[in-house]
C-alpha cells in the first residue's frame, strides 16, 4: 500500500430511509487499498444498509462517492462485478455439494472450470467437496461462503458480520483467512459488533 494510491472506498453523506425511517444518516467512509477496515456497531445500527450501498445493491437517497474508482450511483453494475460480498446469512444452496455450489458461482462469473478446483484447494475444501452444504458446521459454511465470494478474485471484499454465531476456534480460523487475503493485496471491509474482532482490523 502506498500513500499515492487512491482509496478503494471513498463515500460521503450516505443516507438511506425505509418507509419513512432513516436507517443510515450522513455516513462518510474511506478504506485504503490493501487495508482491513472494521465497521463497528450494534445490531440494527445500519451497517448492512451501508455495505449494500457501497457494493451497488442499494441506491443512496443522498450522498456520493466512489468504489474502486466507480460512482456509487451511476456504476452500480460494474461495482457488483468487481467486489465480493458475503452476507450475514448463508446464501448458497444447501441441497448442493461444496463443489456444485462453487461450480454454479463460477458459471455466473464466466470463470473456467479450473477455478473451482483452485478455490477448493486454496480454502482447504478439497477433501469435503462432495459434502452437501446443509451438512456443514457453521465454520465450514462460512469457509464455503468466503470461497464463493473470492473465486472471481475481487479487489474489494465486503463481509457483513461474517463470524456471527461461530465458535471461537472457527472465528479465529476465519480471521486467519481474511488476513491471508489482505496479505495478497485484497482490500477488506468487515462489519462486526464484536470489539475483539474490530481490534484485528488495521
Amino acid at each position: 500500500m502506498t500513500d499515492a494510491a487512491p482509496p478503494v472506498v471513498a463515500v460521503r453523506g450516505l443516507t438511506k430511509s425505509f418507509d419513512g425511517r432513516k436507517v443510515v444518516d450522513d455516513v462518510a467512509l474511506t478504506v485504503a487499498e490493501g487495508e482491513i477496515a472494521g465497521f463497528l456497531g450494534p445490531n440494527g445500527s445500519g451497517k448492512t444498509t451501508c455495505i449494500r450501498m457501497i457494493c451497488g445493491l442499494l441506491t443512496p437517497d443522498a450522498g456520493e462517492g466512489e468504489v474502486l474508482g466507480l460512482d456509487v450511483r451511476r456504476d452500480q453494475r460494474d461495482i457488483r462485478r468487481q467486489v465480493g460480498y458475503m452476507t450475514q446469512r448463508f446464501s448458497l444452496y444447501e441441497d448442493l455439494t461444496i463443489e456444485e455450489n462453487l461450480a454454479f458461482v463460477a458459471g455466473l462469473y464466466g470463470l473456467p472450470r479450473q477455478s473451482v478446483a483452485d478455490t477448493l484447494g486454496d480454502l482447504g475444501l478439497t477433501s469435503r467437496k462432495r459434502q452437501l452444504a446443509a451438512s456443514l458446521s457453521g465454520g465450514w459454511k462460512q469457509r464455503l461462503a468466503l470461497a464463493a465470494c473470492i473465486m472471481h478474485k475481487p479487489r474489494l471484499l465486503l463481509l457483513d458480520e461474517p463470524t456471527s454465531g461461530l465458535d471461537p476456534k472457527a472465528r479465529r480460523q476465519f480471521w486467519d483467512e481474511i488476513h491471508a487475503r489482505a496479505a495478497e493485496g485484497m482490500t477488506v471491509l468487515v462489519s462486526t459488533h464484536y470489539m475483539d474482532e474490530a481490534e484485528r482490523c488495521h
